[in-house]
């Protein structure tokens, strides 16, 4: 359970695992259930292009959000690397962006494999260049 008091279905831990090992989806979509109280699967797509998942984010609610995302390395080839997503845009309300905040750590912990974290809060900031650049500067050389 995380700082906040929110818990975490099974159901998120058995999706992730899903993509990572099996890369059964492209992106997975979690949110805070209506009541505040757990962190669940809102859905899962098996295949998308970058932009379709920026699209279908939410403009005024947060949710966090597991990308397999695929990108070239030039003569290295082809790299795929999970993201760890957290979307608070600045419109959602104050107690919806720090309860995100407060269970993010707890959810991160549980979602072991996870490559890279990126926390935005436009829509700017998930740009693929931006998302690109940063996974290519963390690459072993």
């Amino acid at each position: 359970m995380a700082a906040s008091g929110v818990a975490i279905q099974d159901e998120v831990v058995s999706e992730f695992n899903n993509i990572k090992l099996k890369h059964k989806y492209r992106y997975l979509v979690l949110k805070l259930t209506k009541d505040l109280k757990e962190i669940e699967v809102e859905k899962t797509v098996e295949s998308s292009t970058y932009a379709e998942f920026i699209d279908q984010l939410p403009k005024n609610d947060c949710r966090y959000a597991i990308y397999d995302f695929q990108f070239d390395v030039g003569d290295a080839g082809q790299r795929e690397q999970l993201i760890f997503i957290v979307w608070c845009p600045e419109t959602s309300s104050v107690k919806t962006k720090m309860l995100y905040a407060a269970s993010k750590d707890a959810l991160r912990k549980k979602l072991v494999g996870i490559n890279h974290e990126v926390q935005a809060t436009e829509f700017g900031e998930l740009s693929e260049c931006i998302i690109i650049e940063k996974l290519k500067s963390k690459m072993v050389k």
